[in-house]
């Protein structure tokens, strides 16, 4: 017998990511007003460049569960605003690595702290037993249709 408490459409929607749209929502408004003019979707591209500088487009598919296409244009649109450049890889010129700009660096700080502010307020009153229990289950989601 399924395990499944809810409706199907609450389900549905809790899966899909409904406080993660709620998140998106409120750091894209945050980033606007302090005139960040950058996407949720691009800020997620520039959050791995900055843990990890360098990566090819590939290793930016992988990292965000975006599609060659969806990451060809997000990297197009950061190298436009000049966040990010291609280079091509030393060991195999076919290939683009994703570097940061001057700028692209400097922006680092300031999203970091407003992308903490906003999911420091996503938690409040949310318990660290209650964070884990959520990344667990959603963990087991994610293996299960892996």
């Amino acid at each position: 017998m399924p395990n499944n408490q809810f409706k199907k459409g609450e389900l549905y929607s809790f899966i899909t990511g409904k406080a993660s749209t709620a998140i998106g929502r409120r750091l894209q408004k945050i980033f606007k007003q302090a005139s960040i003019e950058i996407t949720i979707e691009q800020w997620s591209v520039l959050y791995h460049l900055w843990k990890e500088d360098g990566l090819s487009q590939q290793q930016l598919c992988d990292a965000t569960f975006r599609d060659k296409p969806s990451i060809t244009r997000l990297v197009d649109n950061l190298e436009k605003i000049n966040l990010v450049k291609r280079n091509a890889s030393k060991e195999d010129r076919r290939m683009n690595m994703i570097v940061l700009t001057d700028e692209g660096k400097e922006l680092e700080e300031r999203c970091m702290e407003i992308a903490n502010t906003t999911l420091n307020e996503a938690l409040e009153g949310v318990t660290h037993g209650q964070i884990e229990i959520a990344k667990e289950v959603l963990q087991m989601v994610y293996d299960n249709l892996k």
